[in-house]
């Protein structure tokens, strides 16, 4: 079965065709180009960021299901759209190609209820649906996928999926059960232009003193922090050539951050038999790798712990899944 991936981010769009194998057949980064195809794809897998609490699996798409989805828009407003953008285009452009939607949340959705619950008033819970979803789904799935056919034995495994975005996820025997980002993506590590955690009262406080207005501050924590807004580059190939203060404090607290995060990762779990980096930071800076084990002995990386590399290949894992559902 031949499986168009159609892979829509904030600000980009990723297609590819996957023959059954998962062989890349084709790629392409608008829906103009998909007059190009040289083979008709028998199915469309769309990536979409936000499948709520309703949507816990891949989907075949319709009408329904996609007013469902764009009724979940509040919840991803920088990514629903542009998701539901590509499925629109793809489709005029393909209309005879059936869709399906693949999410990344669902690989959460086996959080238990103590790593999922916000400890707020029960209001805000039950009317408001508030609750830690978890993000970079189909990269942690992908990832464990790969890591348990590479270390068959391992079945407390973390996966680190270091990108633009970051995030970990505690993975046993295959099935998620706590990760860094919560209700939004900005939860958890330091990213290249996201603030990760910051303390819910010093946003109050800046809204009070700075009169700060609410758009400002989601495009602050957005697109100004990180390590953009403690080195002036989100680039980490950047921050490890240079040698002044700035450079050195953000790749400090980067690091920070991270092994912080795999520690209470391997917590959830009890111990940890695997470590997986994964995303563009994840795959090609070995020197955050090297720096991030250094701070890991106590949890025995990596010595009696396996350290695996793995390509993100969202693309086969939204191919797998669409197939899984179609067949």
């Amino acid at each position: 079965m031949r499986v168009l991936v159609a892979n829509a981010g904030s600000s980009s769009l990723k297609l590819s065709l996957l023959d059954a194998d998962d062989a890349e057949l084709w790629t392409g980064s608008a829906t103009e180009e998909l007059a190009g195809l040289p083979e008709r794809p028998d199915v469309v897998g769309h990536r979409i960021v936000h499948g709520g609490q309703r949507f816990r699996s891949a989907v075949r798409l319709d009408g329904e299901m996609l007013t469902a989805l764009r009724e979940l828009t509040a919840l991803a407003p920088l990514h629903q759209p542009k998701s539901l953008a590509a499925v629109d285009a793809v489709s005029r452009a393909l209309p005879d190609v059936p869709a399906v939607a693949c999410f990344d949340t669902a690989f959460h959705a086996t959080l238990p209820p103590a790593a999922a619950t916000y400890a707020l008033p029960r209001e805000w819970r039950e009317r408001y649906g508030v609750r830690r979803f978890g993000f970079h789904g189909l990269s942690h799935a992908y990832a464990t996928g790969r890591a348990r056919e590479m270390a068959p034995a391992a079945r407390r495994v973390i996966t680190c999926h270091l990108g633009a975005g970051a995030s970990l996820c505690a993975v046993l025997d295959g099935r998620s059960i706590d990760t860094t980002m919560g209700f939004t993506p900005l939860e958890g590590l330091a990213m290249a232009t996201r603030s990760g955690s910051v303390d819910p009262g010093l946003l109050l406080w800046l809204q009070e003193q700075a009169e700060i207005a609410p758009g400002d501050m989601a495009d602050a924590l957005e697109h100004e922090s990180g390590l953009l807004g403690l080195a002036g580059t989100a680039d980490m190939r950047e921050l490890i050539e240079r040698d002044d203060p700035d450079a050195r404090l953000a790749l400090d607290v980067y690091l920070h951050r991270l092994r912080a995060g795999i520690g209470a990762m391997a917590a959830s779990l009890g111990g940890l038999d695997a470590l997986v980096f994964t995303g563009g930071v994840g795959e090609n800076s070995p020197r955050v790798r090297e720096l991030a084990c250094e701070g890991l002995a106590h949890l025995g990386v990596p010595d009696h712990v396996a350290v695996l590399v793995i390509p993100a290949r969202e693309d086969v894992e939204i191919a797998r899944q669409t197939r899984a559902l179609m067949s």
